[in-house]
């Protein structure tokens, strides 16, 4: 049994996707899988032990380029695959294994996928969560009614991205870290928008509080978070700057989630980070504002979810409709504090 699976192109839904391999592996131990994902997954995949081969997806993300897609479905059709399974719900994410002529395609009716996919499935918003829609087509359309048909979120297989415990410390040493104290771990970014960015001021009173009881703080994102990660350190009283360290833009995707590793607990936004952390075996307190945990939480063995409950939450927009953000400034750093000491 070969599988080709198209995967998504988001940080959450790649980690995510692993509950299928999973699922695919424990059905068909002799199976291989590989997945065809954008250049950035390819390190993430490869820390999932059920993945055969990351292929690169060469055509960016939205780009329709039909010529290209049927040469590379051309020079896909050669590798015998004999099941596909595509992930995202666009007609032009379908169109490769088509063309590869691979016998059985399976994914959720999306735009304009009829014929393209031979094993649609068309229950999709009868499974809650995203998690239950990917292991869902694992199994016969036939028993997938609907999340009854599934054991329930804590019994589902979860992510597990392997750590490598010699690039770790190659890591650690390269930055100049230590672990002599307790690791937290902040992911103050949001790359879907400021309606899911807690306060820099509230990040920095968390930092703070921690530092003050002996841990240490590690800021993690993008190049496009160190504005962000530089305020919050800014704002943490001076003595205390030696115990936080600011990573945004420092790393590598596959640095960060060796690094994330290291954590006691990660304290993250509704984001990419927030779930590679799930699956690296951390403590997890998810900090939502305009989105909700009903659909992707984070599946951690051990979480905290904290969020207000005020009327117009959650809005699911990227920048707040009213203006306001009180969501995410009403929702105080005790909260979150209080979080931890629960967990």
């Amino acid at each position: 049994m070969r599988i080709l699976v198209i995967g998504p192109s988001w940080v959450g839904d790649m980690v995510m996707s692993q509950s299928l391999y999973i699922t695919l592996k424990q059905q068909h131990p002799e199976a291989l899988i590989d997945v065809l994902a954008p250049a950035w997954c390819k390190p993430i995949l490869e820390r999932m032990p059920e993945v055969h081969q990351a292929i690169e997806m060469p055509l960016g993300h939205g780009d329709f380029n039909l010529l290209g897609r049927r040469a590379l479905g051309r020079e896909l059709k050669h590798q015998d695959y004999t099941h596909a399974f595509i992930l995202p719900n666009s007609a032009k994410s379908a169109l490769i294994p088509w063309f590869a002529g691979i016998p059985k395609r399976t994914g959720w009716k999306g735009e304009m996928r009829y014929g393209l996919l031979n094993d649609l499935r068309a229950n999709k918003k009868s499974f809650q969560y995203m998690v239950e829609r990917y292991i869902a087509l694992a199994h016969p359309k036939t028993e997938m009614v609907d999340s009854s048909s599934l054991p329930g979120l804590n019994k589902l297989p979860k992510p597990n991205l392997h750590i490598d415990s010699f690039t770790q410390q190659n890591t650690i040493k390269k930055l100049c870290l230590s672990q002599e104290r307790t690791i937290i771990g902040l992911c103050p970014g949001a790359e879907f928008g400021p309606a899911k960015q807690w306060p820099v001021e509230h990040y920095a009173a968390v930092a703070e509080q921690m530092i003050k009881e002996g841990k240490q703080v590690w800021l993690f994102g993008s190049p496009k978070d160190q504005a962000t990660t530089a305020a919050i350190k800014q704002a943490i009283s001076f003595d205390n700057q030696q115990h936080i360290f600011d990573l945004a833009g420092k790393t590598s995707l596959i640095e960060v989630v060796d690094l994330l590793g290291a954590c006691e607990t990660v304290i993250s936004n509704d984001s990419g980070l927030m779930h590679v952390a799930a699956a690296v075996n951390c403590k997890v307190i998810g900090v939502y504002g305009s989105t909700s945990p009903q659909y992707t939480p984070p599946l951690a063995e051990k979480l905290a979810i904290v969020h207000t409950d005020i009327e117009c939450r959650p809005c699911f927009k990227r920048e707040c409709p009213l203006g306001h953000l009180k969501c995410l400034k009403d929702l105080s750093p005790q909260r979150v504090l209080d979080a931890y000491k629960n967990l």
